[in-house]
């Protein structure tokens, strides 16, 4: 069955009373060059890979062929009907209708994967839902070595920029707190069905052991960032006292004690600096 033909998926949907769905942001993958590249970079044969989201399952079969098996979490279950035909040629594959963000993929991971070396996760990501999902898999700190996922591609550039330039946003430090990140390559929109509005990018997000600065409290340093980027127009001293109460004098003293000037905005200031201010704020307060 050729999954990348068009007409093909067309009859195949038809037959089973398929229809696309808006709200779930349903774009089904079909290039027949992409998802062998995106399989690729996600795994090898000592892989155990989670699947979010399969759609027909053109990407879960590129998987299949080089992964040791692939567990894939669907949330339209109409599909029930579709992925049977779809993967009948596999049988390392297994389909688990759900939502992805309220199943516990820890105790999931464990059942599924205990005879795998590494586990990886790899989806094509609804635009909708790209940064839940991805902060979601970062902060649970699953078993998960690498993240390889397909998103919107302004949404993939935000992810993985530099920290302290101007791409950068909140979701940009969270993601390089828990992960290294690297923009794979672009895929433009004729390489889905139906063609959404904006180009998509692949990313791959290689999981941390350890994060890259150690913080006296991690909850304060999000909350941090988080008002650090809430008025990116704003310096940090304003910004920051606007949005967390906390007052102006004990910024301009944490600022000081790291040579920062009471100018600088939050999204000038690197990794390291966010931390330290963090911490620094902690110890005054």
């Amino acid at each position: 069955m050729n999954l990348s033909d068009p007409r093909t998926i067309r009859e195949l949907l038809a037959k089973s009373g398929f229809s696309f769905k808006k709200s779930l942001g349903q774009n089904f993958l079909i290039d027949p060059d992409v998802c062998p590249r995106m399989a690729q970079a996600a795994c090898d044969s000592e892989t155990g890979v989670l699947e979010i989201g399969p759609g027909i399952g053109v990407l879960t079969a590129e998987l299949a062929r080089r992964a040791k098996k692939v567990t894939a979490i669907e949330l339209d279950e109409r599909l029930k009907t579709v992925l049977p035909h779809t993967l009948a040629d596999f049988g390392n594959i297994e389909i688990i209708y759900g939502d992805v963000m309220k199943l516990d993929l820890k105790q999931l991971l464990r059942e599924k994967f205990a005879d795998c070396e590494k586990i990886a996760v790899c989806a094509n990501l609804p635009y909708y839902i790209t940064s839940p999902i991805v902060m979601m898999l970062l902060e649970s700190r699953l078993p998960v070595n690498k993240i390889t996922v397909m998103v919107q591609k302004e949404a993939a550039e935000r992810l993985c920029a530099e920290i302290g330039t101007r791409a950068a946003g909140a979701v940009s430090v969270a993601v390089r707190y828990y992960a290294s990140p690297e923009l794979l390559f672009t895929v433009g929109r004729e390489s889905f069905m139906p063609a959404p509005n904006v180009d998509s990018a692949v990313i791959r997000l290689s999981v941390r052991q350890t994060p890259p600065v150690i913080l006296r409290d991690e909850k304060a340093f999000f909350r941090l960032v988080k008002a650090c980027f809430a008025q990116r127009r704003k310096t940090l001293l304003n910004t920051v006292s606007n949005t967390t109460g906390i007052r102006k004098e004990e910024l301009r003293v944490a600022l000081a004690a790291l040579s920062l000037p009471e100018t600088v905005r939050g999204e000038e200031l690197t990794l390291e600096q966010l931390a330290a201010l963090s911490d620094q704020l902690s110890i005054t307060r």
